[in-house]
C-alpha cells in the first residue's frame, strides 16, 4: 500500500470554500459539511468504518454545483445501534432537517437502513453502496470484540487497514486508498473502537417501509472488503431496487470513480422527485478550482438573488457557503442535463443502471473533433507537398539535363 501522500489539489480547494461545522448535542459531537440550497431536501452521506465526512468532498462539490444540497457527516462515538438511531435523529432536529435521502457506503449503508427501519417517516430514499444486511459474519471474524474499547489505537488502525486490499492498483484507486488512509490517521482510538463496535453489534435489517423503487444499490464489480455473499443478500432483499454497477472502483468508488457515482446519485435524486435548484446557487465550490467571471446581471437574475430564503433557519455560515458565480453553475447544469438525459438511455429493462461509456455522446463528439482536426492537418500537409512538387521537378530537370544531352 502506498504511503500517505499530500492532500489532492481539489480537496485543498474544497476545504478553502466549504466550511466544516461542529456541534455538540448532549454528549455527542457531530462534525459535518452542509452545502447547497437549503430549500432542497438533502442527501446525507454516511461513511464506512474508515471514512470521515471529508471522503465525500467530491460529491459535495459536484451535487451542490448542480443545485442539490449535500450533507456529509462523521459517525459520532456511539456504542450500540439504538444509541445511533437516537443520536442521528437529534442531529437532524438540530440542523432543522425533517425528511432525508440517505447515501451510505459499507457500515454507513447498514446504519442508513437501520435508521430507515426505526424512523420510517423521516427517510424518503436510500442509496446503498457495498453494504450489507446483518453483522453476524463480522462478529464471527472479530472474536476480540469485547475488548475493542481497550485496544491500543495503532492496533485498531492496523486491523481496519488490513481489510483494504494491498498490491498494484489503478492510479485512481490507489489515490483513493491513500486519501482514506490519511483520514484514518485523524481518527482517535475511541472513534475507531465505537465504529468497530457498531460493525459487530448483533443486528439485522428487518422490513422497510421505503419502497424498492426508492432504493438504488450501487456496487463495484472488482475487489471489495464486503464479502460477495453479503452484497448478493442485499440485492435479493430489494429485488425492485435500481442496480448501478461500477466495473471498477474498489472500496471507495466515491473517490476513485466519482464522476460515475455522482451521475448515479443525480439520477436517483431525480427519480425520487428531488428537484435541483440551480437558480438559487449564488455560488458553489468549483470542481477544477478555477476562478470564473460573473456575467452582467439582468432583471431576472436580480429577482432571483433578491428573493428571501424559503426556510426560516439560517446560520451565520450560510452566507459563506456561496462563493462562485451563478452563471457558471447554470451552464454546468445545462451540460449535466445533456449527460443525464443520455445516461437515461442506458437503463436496462431489469432496472439496472450501467454506463459502459460515460457520457457517450460527449465522448463521441470529442472523437469526431479529433478526427476532423487530423483531417485538416493532413490536407494542409498534402497541399504543401503539392505546391513544392513543381519546384522539385525543376531542380531535377536542371540537374540532369546536361547529363541527358551527353
Amino acid at each position: 500500500m502506498k504511503s500517505v501522500s499530500s492532500a489532492p489539489g481539489d480537496y485543498v480547494h474544497f476545504k478553502s470554500q466549504v466550511p466544516l461545522h461542529k456541534i455538540s448535542i448532549g454528549s455527542k459531537q457531530w462534525r459535518y459539511y452542509d452545502f447547497g440550497p437549503k430549500v432542497v431536501p438533502p442527501l446525507i452521506c454516511l461513511p464506512g468504518i474508515a471514512g470521515t465526512a471529508d471522503v465525500y468532498y467530491k460529491q459535495i462539490m459536484s451535487l451542490s454545483l448542480k443545485g442539490y444540497r449535500a450533507i456529509s457527516v462523521d459517525i459520532p462515538r456511539v456504542w450500540n445501534h439504538a444509541e445511533w438511531i437516537q443520536a442521528f435523529e437529534k442531529f437532524l432536529d438540530a440542523i432543522d432537517v425533517h425528511h432525508v435521502h440517505l447515501y451510505g457506503t459499507s457500515l454507513g449503508g447498514f446504519l442508513a437502513q437501520l435508521f430507515a427501519q426505526h424512523r420510517p417517516r423521516r427517510v424518503r430514499s436510500l442509496v446503498l453502496s457495498n453494504s450489507f444486511l446483518e453483522t453476524a459474519s463480522f462478529k464471527a471474524a472479530m472474536p476480540w470484540a469485547p475488548i475493542v474499547s481497550w485496544t491500543p489505537s495503532f492496533l485498531l488502525k492496523r486491523f481496519i487497514l488490513a481489510g483494504i486490499r494491498d498490491g498494484p492498483h489503478e492510479p485512481f484507486i490507489a489515490d483513493s486508498i491513500d486519501f482514506v488512509v490519511s483520514q484514518v490517521e485523524t481518527l482517535s482510538r475511541d472513534d475507531l473502537a465505537s465504529r468497530l463496535t457498531l460493525n459487530v453489534d448483533a443486528a439485522s435489517i428487518g422490513a422497510l417501509t421505503v419502497s424498492d423503487s426508492s432504493i438504488t444499490i450501487m456496487d463495484t464489480n472488482d475487489y471489495c472488503a464486503i464479502p460477495p455473499q453479503l452484497k448478493d443478500q442485499l440485492r435479493e432483499r430489494y429485488p425492485g431496487a435500481r442496480k448501478a454497477y461500477l466495473k471498477t472502483g474498489g472500496d471507495f468508488p466515491f473517490l476513485s470513480r466519482s464522476d460515475e457515482v455522482n451521475l448515479h446519485l443525480q439520477l436517483h435524486l431525480r427519480r425520487v422527485g428531488v428537484e435541483a435548484r440551480p437558480d438559487l446557487i449564488q455560488g458553489a465550490p468549483r470542481e477544477g478550482g478555477n476562478n470564473g467571471h460573473r456575467r452582467p446581471s439582468n432583471d431576472k437574475d436580480e429577482e432571483d438573488i433578491d428573493d428571501p430564503p424559503r426556510d426560516g433557519a439560517s446560520s451565520s455560515t450560510d452566507t459563506k457557503d456561496h462563493l462562485a458565480p451563478a452563471s457558471d453553475a447554470e451552464s454546468s447544469h445545462d451540460l449535466d442535463e445533456q449527460v443525464l438525459n443520455s445516461a437515461k438511455t442506458c437503463v436496462a429493462d431489469n432496472g439496472s443502471l450501467t454506463f459502459p461509456h460515460l457520457s457517450c455522446p460527449l465522448v463521441a463528439e470529442k472523437k469526431h473533433t479529433v478526427i476532423a482536426i487530423e483531417t485538416v492537418v493532413y490536407q494542409v500537409q498534402l497541399s504543401a507537398v503539392l505546391s513544392l512538387l513543381p519546384l522539385c521537378l525543376g531542380v531535377l530537370y536542371t540537374t540532369w539535363k546536361p547529363l541527358l544531352m551527353v
